[in-house]
Protein backbone atom coordinates (compact mmCIF):
# COMPACT_ATOMS: atom_id res chain seq x y z
CA UNK A 1 0.00 0.00 0.00
CA UNK A 2 1.22 3.43 -0.90
CA UNK A 3 1.88 5.83 2.05
CA UNK A 4 0.50 9.28 1.90
CA UNK A 5 2.19 11.78 3.93
CA UNK A 6 0.40 14.17 6.24
CA UNK A 7 1.83 16.82 4.57
CA UNK A 8 0.84 15.48 0.94
CA UNK A 9 -2.47 15.37 2.59
CA UNK A 10 -2.46 19.25 2.98
CA UNK A 11 -1.58 20.05 -0.36
CA UNK A 12 -3.81 17.86 -2.00
CA UNK A 13 -6.77 18.73 0.07
CA UNK A 14 -6.20 22.58 0.63
CA UNK A 15 -6.16 23.28 -2.66
CA UNK A 16 -9.78 22.78 -2.89
CA UNK A 17 -10.55 24.68 0.03
CA UNK A 18 -9.47 27.47 -1.07
CA UNK A 19 -12.54 29.46 -1.46
CA UNK A 20 -13.52 31.27 2.20
CA UNK A 21 -16.94 32.24 2.52
CA UNK A 22 -18.28 34.48 4.99
CA UNK A 23 -20.75 33.90 7.47
CA UNK A 24 -19.26 31.37 11.05
CA UNK A 25 -15.65 33.34 10.05
CA UNK A 26 -17.35 36.89 10.23
CA UNK A 27 -19.35 35.50 13.30
CA UNK A 28 -16.43 34.81 14.70
CA UNK A 29 -14.59 37.97 14.16
CA UNK A 30 -17.67 40.02 15.13
CA UNK A 31 -18.12 38.35 18.32
CA UNK A 32 -14.68 38.91 18.82
CA UNK A 33 -13.70 35.25 20.54
CA UNK A 34 -12.88 31.92 19.64
CA UNK A 35 -14.45 28.91 21.37
CA UNK A 36 -12.52 25.64 21.73
CA UNK A 37 -13.27 23.19 23.80
CA UNK A 38 -10.44 20.56 24.88
CA UNK A 39 -9.33 18.06 27.60
CA UNK A 40 -7.07 18.81 30.73
CA UNK A 41 -4.13 16.48 29.62
CA UNK A 42 -0.57 16.78 29.26
CA UNK A 43 -0.67 16.70 25.76
CA UNK A 44 -3.60 18.95 25.13
CA UNK A 45 -4.32 21.81 27.59
CA UNK A 46 -3.32 22.71 31.46
CA UNK A 47 -2.50 25.19 33.54
CA UNK A 48 1.22 25.84 34.33
CA UNK A 49 2.80 27.70 36.59
CA UNK A 50 0.77 30.91 35.52
CA UNK A 51 -0.69 30.32 32.53
CA UNK A 52 -2.20 27.69 30.18
CA UNK A 53 -0.25 25.77 28.45
CA UNK A 54 -0.22 22.03 26.37
CA UNK A 55 0.00 21.78 22.24
CA UNK A 56 -3.65 22.38 21.74
CA UNK A 57 -3.43 25.53 23.46
CA UNK A 58 -0.61 26.59 21.72
CA UNK A 59 -2.10 25.61 18.69
CA UNK A 60 -5.71 27.39 19.54
CA UNK A 61 -3.96 30.98 20.69
CA UNK A 62 -2.27 30.93 17.08
CA UNK A 63 -5.42 30.09 15.28
CA UNK A 64 -7.13 32.88 17.28
CA UNK A 65 -4.45 35.51 16.72
CA UNK A 66 -4.56 34.53 13.33
CA UNK A 67 -8.29 35.45 12.82
CA UNK A 68 -7.98 38.14 15.18
CA UNK A 69 -9.88 37.57 17.94
CA UNK A 70 -9.15 36.53 21.46
CA UNK A 71 -9.35 32.41 22.44
CA UNK A 72 -11.44 31.16 25.15
CA UNK A 73 -10.62 27.27 25.76
CA UNK A 74 -11.50 25.22 28.54
CA UNK A 75 -11.81 21.56 29.33
CA UNK A 76 -14.66 18.74 29.72
CA UNK A 77 -14.35 15.45 31.57
CA UNK A 78 -13.90 13.27 28.52
CA UNK A 79 -14.70 12.71 24.86
CA UNK A 80 -18.40 12.13 24.93
CA UNK A 81 -18.56 15.88 27.07
CA UNK A 82 -16.27 17.38 24.00
CA UNK A 83 -18.68 16.12 21.73
CA UNK A 84 -22.10 17.73 23.20
CA UNK A 85 -20.39 21.18 23.39
CA UNK A 86 -19.43 20.77 19.24
CA UNK A 87 -22.95 19.18 18.69
CA UNK A 88 -24.85 21.87 20.62
CA UNK A 89 -22.70 24.29 18.75
CA UNK A 90 -21.32 25.95 22.09
CA UNK A 91 -17.76 25.07 21.07
CA UNK A 92 -16.50 26.21 17.39
CA UNK A 93 -13.92 23.67 17.55
CA UNK A 94 -13.15 20.20 19.83
CA UNK A 95 -9.17 20.41 19.70
CA UNK A 96 -7.73 16.90 21.80
CA UNK A 97 -5.24 14.90 19.72
CA UNK A 98 -8.63 13.73 18.41
CA UNK A 99 -8.98 11.23 15.61
CA UNK A 100 -12.53 11.13 14.06
CA UNK A 101 -14.94 8.47 14.19
CA UNK A 102 -18.14 8.09 12.99
CA UNK A 103 -19.67 8.83 16.54
CA UNK A 104 -17.10 12.29 15.97
CA UNK A 105 -18.99 12.56 12.35
CA UNK A 106 -22.67 12.89 13.82
CA UNK A 107 -21.74 16.42 15.62
CA UNK A 108 -18.58 17.92 13.82
CA UNK A 109 -16.54 17.51 10.55
CA UNK A 110 -13.11 17.06 10.79
CA UNK A 111 -9.99 18.85 9.98
CA UNK A 112 -6.88 17.80 7.96
CA UNK A 113 -4.46 15.51 10.17
CA UNK A 114 -1.84 18.08 11.65
CA UNK A 115 0.29 14.73 12.98
CA UNK A 116 0.61 10.98 13.02
CA UNK A 117 0.86 9.52 16.15
CA UNK A 118 2.94 6.20 16.31
CA UNK A 119 1.02 3.90 18.98
CA UNK A 120 3.52 2.36 20.48
CA UNK A 121 3.62 -1.54 22.86
CA UNK A 122 5.20 -0.63 25.78
CA UNK A 123 6.20 -3.23 28.65
CA UNK A 124 7.96 -4.10 31.64
CA UNK A 125 11.30 -3.68 32.31
CA UNK A 126 11.24 -7.45 34.14
CA UNK A 127 9.30 -8.52 31.13
CA UNK A 128 9.33 -9.45 27.48
CA UNK A 129 10.07 -7.45 25.26
CA UNK A 130 7.25 -7.67 22.35
CA UNK A 131 8.81 -7.22 18.56
CA UNK A 132 5.69 -8.11 16.46
CA UNK A 133 2.13 -8.09 16.59
CA UNK A 134 1.08 -11.12 16.38
CA UNK A 135 3.25 -11.82 19.76
CA UNK A 136 0.56 -10.24 21.22
CA UNK A 137 -2.27 -12.26 20.97
CA UNK A 138 -1.01 -14.57 23.93
CA UNK A 139 -0.30 -11.61 26.14
CA UNK A 140 -2.28 -9.27 29.08
CA UNK A 141 -2.58 -5.91 27.28
CA UNK A 142 -4.31 -3.06 29.33
CA UNK A 143 -6.28 -0.36 27.54
CA UNK A 144 -8.36 2.31 28.12
CA UNK A 145 -11.72 1.83 27.37
CA UNK A 146 -13.28 3.92 24.16
CA UNK A 147 -9.70 5.41 23.69
CA UNK A 148 -8.37 5.56 20.29
CA UNK A 149 -5.68 2.68 21.03
CA UNK A 150 -8.80 0.27 21.78
CA UNK A 151 -9.60 1.12 18.26
CA UNK A 152 -6.37 0.21 17.04
CA UNK A 153 -6.22 -3.41 18.34
CA UNK A 154 -10.09 -3.84 16.93
CA UNK A 155 -8.62 -2.75 13.88
CA UNK A 156 -5.62 -5.44 14.30
CA UNK A 157 -8.00 -8.15 15.48
CA UNK A 158 -10.08 -7.80 12.54
CA UNK A 159 -7.29 -7.72 9.74
CA UNK A 160 -4.13 -9.44 11.05
CA UNK A 161 -4.10 -10.67 14.67
CA UNK A 162 -7.61 -12.46 15.53
CA UNK A 163 -7.53 -13.87 18.32
CA UNK A 164 -5.78 -10.60 19.90
CA UNK A 165 -7.91 -9.74 23.30
CA UNK A 166 -7.52 -7.42 25.92
CA UNK A 167 -8.29 -5.41 29.54
CA UNK A 168 -10.39 -2.40 29.56
CA UNK A 169 -9.21 -0.04 31.85
CA UNK A 170 -11.94 2.09 32.76
CA UNK A 171 -11.60 6.13 31.37
CA UNK A 172 -11.75 6.96 35.42
CA UNK A 173 -9.25 4.44 36.70
CA UNK A 174 -5.52 4.03 36.38
CA UNK A 175 -3.41 4.78 32.98
CA UNK A 176 -2.78 1.61 31.21
CA UNK A 177 0.49 2.40 31.53
CA UNK A 178 0.25 2.21 35.43
CA UNK A 179 -0.82 -1.45 34.75
CA UNK A 180 2.21 -2.20 33.25
CA UNK A 181 4.50 -0.89 35.72
CA UNK A 182 2.38 -2.79 38.41
CA UNK A 183 2.69 -6.37 36.77
CA UNK A 184 -1.07 -6.61 36.16
CA UNK A 185 -0.98 -6.48 32.43
CA UNK A 186 2.13 -7.83 30.06
CA UNK A 187 1.67 -4.66 27.26
CA UNK A 188 0.03 -1.41 27.23
CA UNK A 189 -0.66 0.55 23.80
CA UNK A 190 0.10 4.01 24.10
CA UNK A 191 0.21 7.08 22.06
CA UNK A 192 4.01 8.09 21.52
CA UNK A 193 3.30 11.85 22.67
CA UNK A 194 1.46 10.67 25.79
CA UNK A 195 4.55 8.06 27.05
CA UNK A 196 6.57 11.02 26.59
CA UNK A 197 5.06 12.00 29.53
CA UNK A 198 4.20 8.81 31.38
CA UNK A 199 7.78 7.29 31.14
CA UNK A 200 8.46 10.37 33.49
CA UNK A 201 6.20 8.13 36.02
CA UNK A 202 7.10 4.87 35.18
CA UNK A 203 10.89 4.70 34.16
CA UNK A 204 10.92 1.11 34.40
CA UNK A 205 8.21 0.82 31.22
CA UNK A 206 10.26 0.39 28.20
CA UNK A 207 8.99 0.61 24.49
CA UNK A 208 8.60 -2.66 22.27
CA UNK A 209 7.70 -1.73 19.17
CA UNK A 210 5.74 0.81 16.92
CA UNK A 211 2.70 -0.46 15.62
CA UNK A 212 2.07 -0.44 11.85
CA UNK A 213 -0.28 2.05 11.83
CA UNK A 214 0.00 5.52 13.24
CA UNK A 215 -3.28 7.65 14.34
CA UNK A 216 -4.18 10.82 13.07
CA UNK A 217 -4.57 13.26 15.33
CA UNK A 218 -7.43 16.22 14.00
CA UNK A 219 -9.49 18.82 15.02
CA UNK A 220 -13.11 18.66 14.83
CA UNK A 221 -15.02 21.91 13.47
CA UNK A 222 -18.63 22.39 14.27
CA UNK A 223 -21.16 21.47 11.40
CA UNK A 224 -22.35 24.56 9.09
CA UNK A 225 -19.15 25.79 8.98
CA UNK A 226 -17.34 25.21 5.76
CA UNK A 227 -15.51 28.73 5.74
CA UNK A 228 -13.90 27.80 9.32
CA UNK A 229 -13.15 24.36 8.36
CA UNK A 230 -11.27 25.82 5.77
CA UNK A 231 -9.71 28.41 7.80
CA UNK A 232 -8.30 25.60 9.71
CA UNK A 233 -7.04 23.31 7.21
CA UNK A 234 -4.68 26.39 5.69
CA UNK A 235 -3.73 27.16 9.10
CA UNK A 236 -1.99 24.27 9.52
CA UNK A 237 -0.53 23.91 5.88
CA UNK A 238 0.46 27.26 6.60
CA UNK A 239 2.27 25.87 9.91
CA UNK A 240 3.75 22.93 8.41
CA UNK A 241 4.75 24.60 5.65
CA UNK A 242 6.80 27.25 7.27
CA UNK A 243 7.86 24.24 9.78
CA UNK A 244 6.43 26.24 13.11
CA UNK A 245 4.08 22.85 13.23
CA UNK A 246 7.13 20.58 13.67
CA UNK A 247 9.05 22.96 15.82
CA UNK A 248 5.82 22.95 18.43
CA UNK A 249 5.32 19.36 18.87
CA UNK A 250 9.07 18.95 19.48
CA UNK A 251 8.59 21.57 22.39
CA UNK A 252 5.48 20.37 23.34
CA UNK A 253 6.37 16.85 24.14
CA UNK A 254 7.24 14.94 27.58
CA UNK A 255 10.75 14.77 26.79
CA UNK A 256 11.91 18.35 26.07
CA UNK A 257 11.03 19.77 29.33
CA UNK A 258 13.25 17.77 31.24
CA UNK A 259 15.60 19.20 33.41
CA UNK A 260 18.60 17.87 31.51
CA UNK A 261 21.54 20.78 32.84
CA UNK A 262 24.58 19.25 33.16
CA UNK A 263 25.92 20.06 36.72
CA UNK A 264 28.76 19.71 38.82
CA UNK A 265 31.40 19.25 35.88
CA UNK A 266 30.26 22.39 34.34
CA UNK A 267 28.94 24.44 37.39
CA UNK A 268 32.17 24.45 38.44
CA UNK A 269 33.77 26.02 35.28
CA UNK A 270 30.61 28.86 35.38
CA UNK A 271 31.21 29.42 38.63
CA UNK A 272 34.55 30.70 37.77
CA UNK A 273 34.01 32.52 34.49
CA UNK A 274 30.09 33.81 35.08
CA UNK A 275 29.39 33.86 38.73
CA UNK A 276 31.91 37.13 39.31
CA UNK A 277 29.66 39.18 36.83
CA UNK A 278 26.85 39.05 39.11
CA UNK A 279 27.45 37.76 42.32
CA UNK A 280 27.85 41.26 44.10
CA UNK A 281 24.00 41.90 42.47
CA UNK A 282 22.67 38.35 44.47
CA UNK A 283 24.03 39.66 47.49
CA UNK A 284 22.73 43.06 47.49
CA UNK A 285 19.42 41.22 46.40
CA UNK A 286 19.56 38.65 49.48
CA UNK A 287 19.91 41.67 51.76
CA UNK A 288 17.08 43.41 50.45
CA UNK A 289 14.83 40.27 50.56
CA UNK A 290 16.26 38.53 53.59
CA UNK A 291 17.30 35.80 51.45
CA UNK A 292 20.77 33.86 51.17
CA UNK A 293 22.55 35.29 47.98
CA UNK A 294 23.75 31.81 47.47
CA UNK A 295 19.98 30.41 47.36
CA UNK A 296 19.28 33.13 45.01
CA UNK A 297 22.53 32.28 42.77
CA UNK A 298 21.60 28.48 43.20
CA UNK A 299 18.39 28.98 41.44
CA UNK A 300 19.43 31.84 38.94
CA UNK A 301 21.97 28.85 37.83
CA UNK A 302 19.56 26.32 37.52
CA UNK A 303 17.16 28.68 35.66
CA UNK A 304 19.67 29.75 33.26
CA UNK A 305 23.10 29.22 34.24
CA UNK A 306 23.72 32.59 34.80
CA UNK A 307 23.52 33.51 30.83
CA UNK A 308 21.19 36.99 31.01
CA UNK A 309 20.45 35.62 27.09
CA UNK A 310 19.12 32.35 28.11
CA UNK A 311 15.79 31.99 26.83
CA UNK A 312 12.96 29.46 26.75
CA UNK A 313 10.33 27.70 24.53
CA UNK A 314 7.15 29.28 26.24
CA UNK A 315 8.79 33.17 26.85
CA UNK A 316 10.40 32.92 29.97
CA UNK A 317 14.21 35.04 29.71
CA UNK A 318 17.21 36.55 31.46
CA UNK A 319 19.10 35.09 34.13
CA UNK A 320 16.46 34.57 36.62
CA UNK A 321 14.05 33.34 33.39
CA UNK A 322 11.15 35.39 34.17
CA UNK A 323 8.21 35.65 31.94
CA UNK A 324 6.69 38.82 31.04
CA UNK A 325 3.99 38.68 33.23
CA UNK A 326 6.27 38.06 36.13
CA UNK A 327 8.59 40.83 35.17
CA UNK A 328 5.90 43.58 34.95
CA UNK A 329 4.13 42.51 38.37
CA UNK A 330 8.18 42.80 39.55
CA UNK A 331 8.09 46.67 38.26
CA UNK A 332 11.01 45.95 35.97
CA UNK A 333 11.26 46.52 32.36
CA UNK A 334 14.34 44.51 30.54
CA UNK A 335 14.02 41.33 31.20
CA UNK A 336 17.79 41.02 29.60
CA UNK A 337 18.97 43.35 31.82
CA UNK A 338 20.51 41.23 34.31
CA UNK A 339 20.78 43.30 37.83
CA UNK A 340 16.63 43.75 37.20
CA UNK A 341 16.32 40.51 36.92
CA UNK A 342 18.16 39.45 39.62
CA UNK A 343 16.66 41.96 41.72
CA UNK A 344 12.75 40.61 40.20
CA UNK A 345 13.48 37.09 41.03
CA UNK A 346 14.41 37.65 44.33
CA UNK A 347 11.45 40.22 45.25
CA UNK A 348 9.11 37.65 43.29
CA UNK A 349 10.75 34.83 45.63
CA UNK A 350 10.28 36.73 48.48
CA UNK A 351 6.34 37.30 48.04
CA UNK A 352 6.09 33.17 47.21
CA UNK A 353 7.81 32.44 50.52
CA UNK A 354 5.06 34.44 52.43
CA UNK A 355 2.30 32.47 50.68
CA UNK A 356 3.93 29.97 52.35
CA UNK A 357 2.21 29.00 55.85
CA UNK A 358 4.41 30.59 58.51
CA UNK A 359 4.06 27.66 61.00
CA UNK A 360 6.15 25.60 58.41
CA UNK A 361 9.76 25.08 59.54
CA UNK A 362 13.07 25.42 57.66
CA UNK A 363 14.44 24.05 55.64
CA UNK A 364 10.72 22.35 54.35
CA UNK A 365 9.87 25.98 54.02
CA UNK A 366 13.11 26.91 51.54
CA UNK A 367 12.09 23.66 49.45
CA UNK A 368 8.35 24.13 49.47
CA UNK A 369 8.80 27.67 48.45
CA UNK A 370 11.39 27.05 45.88
CA UNK A 371 8.70 24.03 44.08
CA UNK A 372 5.83 26.76 44.60
CA UNK A 373 9.03 29.10 42.41
CA UNK A 374 8.97 26.61 39.67
CA UNK A 375 5.32 24.95 39.21
CA UNK A 376 2.93 27.76 41.05
CA UNK A 377 1.87 27.79 44.12
CA UNK A 378 -2.17 26.44 43.32
CA UNK A 379 -0.08 23.08 42.13
CA UNK A 380 2.15 22.85 45.29
CA UNK A 381 -1.64 23.46 47.23
CA UNK A 382 -3.09 20.46 45.10
CA UNK A 383 0.07 18.01 46.66
CA UNK A 384 -0.01 19.49 49.74
CA UNK A 385 -3.83 18.47 50.03
CA UNK A 386 -3.13 15.14 48.99
CA UNK A 387 -0.01 14.79 51.27
CA UNK A 388 -2.44 15.41 54.04
CA UNK A 389 -5.36 13.44 52.78
CA UNK A 390 -3.05 10.52 52.40
CA UNK A 391 -2.29 10.80 56.45
CA UNK A 392 1.27 12.49 55.58
CA UNK A 393 2.75 15.80 56.60
CA UNK A 394 1.93 18.73 54.57
CA UNK A 395 4.18 20.97 56.08
CA UNK A 396 6.99 18.12 55.01
CA UNK A 397 8.78 18.90 51.78
CA UNK A 398 9.90 15.09 51.84
CA UNK A 399 6.39 13.95 52.39
CA UNK A 400 5.43 16.68 49.31
CA UNK A 401 8.11 15.64 47.26
CA UNK A 402 7.35 12.09 47.18
CA UNK A 403 3.53 13.52 46.08
CA UNK A 404 4.21 15.88 43.60
CA UNK A 405 4.45 13.62 40.65
CA UNK A 406 0.92 12.51 41.73
CA UNK A 407 -0.45 15.34 39.87
CA UNK A 408 0.64 14.25 36.21
CA UNK A 409 -1.79 11.18 37.18
CA UNK A 410 -5.39 11.28 35.85
CA UNK A 411 -6.70 9.86 38.96
CA UNK A 412 -5.34 12.56 41.08
CA UNK A 413 -5.30 15.56 38.74
CA UNK A 414 -8.78 14.69 37.75
CA UNK A 415 -9.87 16.29 41.75
CA UNK A 416 -6.93 18.84 42.11
CA UNK A 417 -8.07 22.51 41.53
CA UNK A 418 -6.01 23.17 39.25
CA UNK A 419 -5.84 20.49 37.45
CA UNK A 420 -2.88 18.38 35.47
CA UNK A 421 0.68 19.05 36.33
CA UNK A 422 3.91 17.99 35.42
CA UNK A 423 4.12 17.20 38.89
CA UNK A 424 7.91 15.52 38.20
CA UNK A 425 9.58 18.99 37.47
CA UNK A 426 9.24 20.66 40.82
CA UNK A 427 10.68 17.95 42.44
CA UNK A 428 13.64 17.47 39.79
CA UNK A 429 13.93 21.55 39.64
CA UNK A 430 14.68 21.45 44.23
CA UNK A 431 16.72 18.52 43.85
CA UNK A 432 19.12 20.55 41.68
CA UNK A 433 19.00 23.64 43.41
CA UNK A 434 19.74 21.77 46.55
CA UNK A 435 22.91 20.54 44.65
CA UNK A 436 23.86 23.55 43.46
CA UNK A 437 23.54 25.46 46.53
CA UNK A 438 25.72 22.67 48.13
CA UNK A 439 28.61 23.50 45.74
CA UNK A 440 27.92 26.77 46.04
CA UNK A 441 28.36 26.51 50.18
CA UNK A 442 31.28 24.58 49.59
CA UNK A 443 33.52 26.56 47.42
CA UNK A 444 36.76 28.37 49.01
CA UNK A 445 35.66 31.24 51.87
CA UNK A 446 32.51 30.66 51.82
CA UNK A 447 31.75 29.01 54.75
CA UNK A 448 31.26 32.21 56.93
CA UNK A 449 28.41 35.01 56.00
CA UNK A 450 29.34 36.77 52.51
CA UNK A 451 30.67 40.50 52.78
CA UNK A 452 29.54 42.55 51.04
CA UNK A 453 31.34 43.79 47.74
CA UNK A 454 31.24 46.61 44.74
CA UNK A 455 28.34 46.80 42.30
CA UNK A 456 29.35 45.38 39.23
CA UNK A 457 29.66 46.99 35.77
CA UNK A 458 26.50 48.47 34.58
CA UNK A 459 27.44 46.25 31.28
CA UNK A 460 29.56 43.11 32.14
CA UNK A 461 30.73 40.86 29.51
CA UNK A 462 27.92 38.53 28.45
CA UNK A 463 28.21 34.99 29.04
CA UNK A 464 27.78 32.74 25.88
CA UNK A 465 23.90 32.36 25.11
CA UNK A 466 22.53 29.34 25.99
CA UNK A 467 18.60 28.16 25.47
CA UNK A 468 16.77 26.69 28.28
CA UNK A 469 13.60 25.08 29.11
CA UNK A 470 13.01 25.53 32.62
CA UNK A 471 9.77 26.13 33.72
CA UNK A 472 8.02 29.36 34.19
CA UNK A 473 7.47 31.68 36.86
CA UNK A 474 3.98 32.11 38.67
CA UNK A 475 2.75 35.51 39.79
CA UNK A 476 1.30 35.46 43.14
CA UNK A 477 -1.76 37.26 42.50
CA UNK A 478 -2.93 34.64 40.33
CA UNK A 479 -1.97 31.39 42.76
CA UNK A 480 -3.16 33.18 45.64
CA UNK A 481 -6.91 31.96 44.73
CA UNK A 482 -5.92 28.29 44.90
CA UNK A 483 -7.49 26.45 47.98
CA UNK A 484 -5.04 26.27 51.18
CA UNK A 485 -4.41 23.49 53.13
CA UNK A 486 -6.07 24.60 56.04
CA UNK A 487 -4.09 25.29 59.20
CA UNK A 488 -3.96 22.13 61.30
CA UNK A 489 -4.92 22.42 64.93
CA UNK A 490 -2.56 22.16 67.22
CA UNK A 491 -1.61 18.16 67.66
CA UNK A 492 -3.92 17.29 64.40
CA UNK A 493 -2.89 16.50 61.37
CA UNK A 494 -6.37 16.84 59.81
CA UNK A 495 -7.50 20.09 57.74
CA UNK A 496 -11.19 21.27 58.01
Amino acid sequence: MRTVTVAAVFVLLVAGCSRFHASVVDEIRHRGELRVVTLNLPTCYYLGAQAPEGLEYELASLFAAQLGVKLTIYPVANESALQAELGAGRADIAAASLTSTPAWERVGVPALPYTLIPQLVVYGHDGVRPRDTLQLESARIAVRDGSPQERVLEHLKSTVAPRLTWVQTAPSSADPVEDVDSGQADYAISDAREFSFAHHLYPNVQVGFALPQARPAQWLVRRGAPELLSAVNSFFHSLQTSGQLATLLQESSGDTRTFAYEESREFQGNVAARLPLYRAWFEQAATQTGTDWRLLAALGYQESKWDPHAHSADGALGVMMLTADTAQAMGIKDRGNPQQSIYAGARYLAQVRQMIPERVAEPDRTWLMAAAYNVGFGHLEDARIITQAQGKDPDSWADVRERLPLLAQERWYGHAKRGYARGWEPVQFVDRIQRFLTLLEWQPGEAAPATTHDAPAANPPNPATATTSAARTDTPAASATASPVAPRAQGSGVAH
